[in-house]
Parts: structure tokens; C-alpha cells; sequence
């Protein structure tokens, strides 16, 4: 995992970072088990309440680096179902909205094809405005087949995913915020997606998890099984220890101390 892919957690936050620096962060075989690693370790990090994803050097992820996947691809087979719901290649950009805590895409230079659809998965989008995006999969002759359609389906208008997916054209981050790709634009991504990461961090653990389960299941739940699931989160949140930490910490106007 280390050699594609980082992750240091401080104060709670998982500093998440592609590190192929010389190819632009291009997806090879090696970086898509890079990133599939770095999403089953976090998994698994019960002391991680929030992730930073971003691209190291000049590019968050300039897609798919055709010249080494002509030999064999991702070593994805696009059939198997190898990580729950999700293929190898799909997990790339899946796994994130799967993970239990947030994740923050810290975004600059370029993210085209798949490393727009790794972007897609993270749960909130901050990128530079002169970010350049593109739904790059139909110039090549292909079909996003990366999760990116499962997760659009919840930012865009159709017509808009339509027009960006036929034609396979470029567009800024600019047009990505209205369009409703990005959630907001920072001259320093990073920066801001580390205050935004200090904020949830600082929230009841519990609490966040919950709401990003209920968020999840926006997409495909239906009104009676949305309010059941309000129901249920919010029974087990109620008189929990972090949440009664949460109440007496805004009453006596200090920080909260939560347990992990």
C-alpha cells in the first residue's frame, strides 16, 4: 500500500495520500491495490473519525494510465463481486462512501476518468477552481465503470451527466460546483478540507457515523424505510455516553472528550 498510497492519523484525522507524484497519480495495478489497501485499513481504524483524500504533487488522479494497464489491467475481474456490492476497479471509488467515517476529497490540477470517479466517493468535495475534470471514459470508447454512475445519481440533473458522458469533455471545477459535482472551492483544497476535518472530528463520533449511514441510504431507501432508520439511529444515540458527553460539553462551554 505504501508505495501508492499513505495514510497518518492525527487528532482523529486519517491523512490520506496518492503518492504516484511522477505519473500524476495515474491508476495503475499497483495503485489500484494501493488504494483498495488504504480503504480496508481504515476500515478497520476505530481511532480514525474523519479522512483527507488527496492527490501528492501537481494532480489529485489523472485516471487511468493506459500504457501500464494495456498489459493487463487492474487485475479486475469486472464480473466478480470482490468487495461486497463492488468489483476491484469499483471499490477504488465505492469503498469511500462505504467507509463508517467521512472523507474529504482535497482536489487540484486534474481528476479525469477514474481518479473524477474516486473523487465522486468521498462524502464532501473541495476542489481548486481551476481543477480540470472530465467523465473522460467514452473518449477512449468505454463506459464509466467505476461506481461513478451509483454515486452521481445523488449530485447531478441527468441531462448534465448525460451531456458530460457522450461528449467526454473537459469542464473546470468551477462548472463542477454548479454543477453539482463539487461541493465547494478552496485556493487551498487541502487547507480546507483539514478545517472542515478538525470540525467533524470535534463532533460526537457516534453521531457522525449515524448520519452518514442515514445519508447512504438516501439514494435507494424508500420514505418508510428512511424513517425507520432515523428511528433506530437516534433510539441508540440517545443517553449514550458520547452523546451525554455531547450535551454537558455545549453546556458547560468546553470541548468534548469523546471515546473512540
Amino acid at each position: 500500500m505504501d508505495e501508492r498510497v499513505t495514510i497518518t492519523v492525527e487528532n482523529g484525522i486519517a491523512d490520506v495520500r496518492l503518492i504516484r507524484t511522477d505519473k500524476m497519480n495515474a491508476l495503475d495495478p499497483a495503485m489500484f491495490a494501493g488504494i483498495n489497501g488504504a480503504i480496508e485499513k481504515l476500515a478497520g481504524m476505530k481511532d480514525v473519525r474523519v479522512a483527507v483524500l488527496s492527490g501528492d504533487g501537481r494532480a489529485f488522479c489523472a485516471g487511468l494510465d493506459m500504457a501500464s494497464m494495456a498489459g493487463g489491467g487492474s487485475g479486475n475481474d469486472l464480473g466478480a463481486r470482490s468487495h461486497g456490492v463492488a468489483n476491484t476497479a469499483q471499490n477504488v471509488a465505492w469503498g469511500w462512501r462505504a467507509l463508517p467515517m467521512p472523507v474529504i476529497a482535497a482536489v487540484h490540477g486534474v481528476a479525469l476518468g477514474g481518479g473524477f470517479q474516486i473523487m465522486s466517493g468521498a462524502c464532501v468535495r473541495i476542489a481548486h477552481p481551476a481543477t480540470r475534470m472530465s467523465i473522460r471514459e467514452t473518449y477512449w470508447g468505454l463506459v464509466p465503470d467505476m461506481a461513478g454512475l451509483a454515486l452521481w445519481r445523488t449530485l447531478v440533473r441527468d441531462d448534465v451527466l448525460r451531456d458530460l458522458t457522450y461528449s467526454a469533455r473537459e469542464f473546470t471545477a468551477v462548472d463542477a460546483e454548479r454543477y453539482g459535482f463539487v461541493t465547494r472551492l478552496a485556493e487551498d483544497p487541502r487547507a480546507a478540507a483539514f478545517e472542515l476535518a478538525r470540525e467533524i472530528a470535534g463532533r460526537n463520533p457516534d453521531a457522525v457515523k449515524a448520519s452518514k449511514r442515514l445519508i447512504n441510504l438516501m439514494a435507494d431507501g424508500d420514505t418508510a424505510t428512511m424513517l425507520q432508520a432515523e428511528s433506530d439511529e437516534q433510539i441508540k444515540l440517545m443517553r449514550s455516553p458520547n452523546q451525554v458527553e455531547a450535551v454537558r460539553a455545549n453546556m458547560e462551554k468546553r470541548a468534548a472528550v469523546f471515546a473512540d
